[in-house]
């Protein structure tokens, strides 16, 4: 049995805040109490918070890794472990991350690590490598003319917990902007005007033929497995509809106001990027993520790009939005694991997972000086 107490910390639970003592054995939380401890044993955090570890259900942030330039593929191992070391740094202490499969750019980026990424996965938890706990979360592009095949080879997955159906064709949905789509595409290089046009009309014929029935095939498949369904920057009141009498429960990025009121009318669980609201706003001109959180249509934070954006997002929907610090940190813990079917961890509290934070505000920001993960440090 080990047991360890901390007292004098800043304890953020799912409903409150106060100053008091947490009593840890076995990887569990065994006791919260209001109010400082004379044992001698206990650690005196000096009034740092104490947060549960955060938990992310879609990073892209393992791609950066492996692909940390244009034209470089980087080790897959030394990618994953660094990327690893970085979510414990910014206290994601559960990261579901985030793996393109049916690539449209046809040999790009994506469809070069897609393999590669899931087996690191595999291979540096198998080796004990991992600082946090690592799952997966399979974003489908529905009219990528592979993607069925593609996603039958990971269905069964051991780490599977998540699975998005995303439809990046330009013209619609996250590029309703073709100008934006344009700029996003030549991040690798330039096309020509004439290229660029057979571009987009290939990914329209595509579409066209493809994102139905793959999308239905995929859908289908999930539920049978009973893994959680996510739709990816819906935009308009039918996108939503269709999710939802589809059964998906989680909505990724909606683009607009319209689609959060509707995914919050349907019951669906609303997600947006942290780097939306640190930044002020969509890299891609949609919805800005202060908006939705001012009209109260947000549940849930990701990462998305920047791990370190989703604690500092907690902390700007206290300090700009008005919401109380166990509401706004909810977004980046409580919420998301519950919308993927995780009870056992996400809120300080009696029984669940020992996964906490001791973080401290400096100039503003906060700063994670601590992490463990199942009582163990983790950072």
């Amino acid at each position: 049995m080990t047991q360890h107490i901390i007292t004098n910390a800043k304890i953020v639970t799912a409903t409150e805040e106060f100053i008091g003592t947490m009593t840890l054995e076995d990887g569990l939380i065994q006791s919260i109490a209001k109010g400082n401890t004379s044992l001698p044993n206990a650690q005196d955090w000096n009034g740092e918070w104490l947060l549960p570890g955060l938990v992310e259900v879609h990073t892209d942030n393992l791609e950066k890794h492996l692909i940390p330039r244009p034209g470089v593929v980087w080790n897959a191992h030394s990618a994953t472990v660094m990327h690893d070391a970085l979510c414990a740094a910014a206290g994601i202490l559960t990261v579901l991350d985030s793996v393109v499969i049916g690539d449209m750019d046809q040999g790009g980026a994506r469809s070069q690590t897609q393999h590669i990424s899931i087996a690191a996965l595999h291979a540096c938890r198998a080796e004990g490598l991992m600082r946090v706990e690592h799952l997966l979360h399979l974003r489908c592009e529905v009219s990528a003319p592979d993607i069925v095949e593609v996603f039958e080879q990971y269905a069964d997955d051991s780490l599977l917990e998540l699975v998005s159906v995303m439809d990046h064709t330009p013209g619609q949905r996250q590029w309703r902007d073709l100008s934006k789509y344009r700029r996003y595409s030549e991040r690798y290089g330039s096309f020509s005007d004439a290229e660029y046009a057979d571009i987009v009309a290939e990914r329209i014929e595509h579409q066209q033929r493809y994102a139905i029935p793959n999308r239905a095939a995929i859908i289908a498949a999930s539920h049978t497995r009973n893994l959680p369904l996510a739709s990816h920057d819906d935009t308009l009141v039918e996108h939503i509809e269709e999710a939802s009498a589809e059964g998906i429960a989680i909505s990724e990025f909606p683009t607009t106001v319209a689609a959060a009121k509707a995914a919050r009318a349907a019951g669906m669980s609303i997600v947006m990027g942290g780097p939306n609201l640190v930044q002020g706003g969509s890299h891609s001109g949609n919805v800005s993520a202060s908006e939705l959180a001012s009209l109260d249509l947000l549940d849930i934070f990701s990462s998305d790009y920047v791990p370190a954006s989703l604690l500092q997002s907690a902390f700007m929907l206290r300090n700009q939005a008005g919401w109380s610090l166990p509401k706004a940190i909810n977004t980046v813990s409580r919420n998301p694991a519950h919308a993927i079917g995780m009870h056992d961890r996400g809120e300080i509290a009696v029984g669940l997972r020992a996964d906490f934070l001791r973080v401290r505000m400096s100039k503003e920001m906060a700063i994670v000086r601590g992490a463990w993960s199942l009582g163990e440090r983790a950072f």
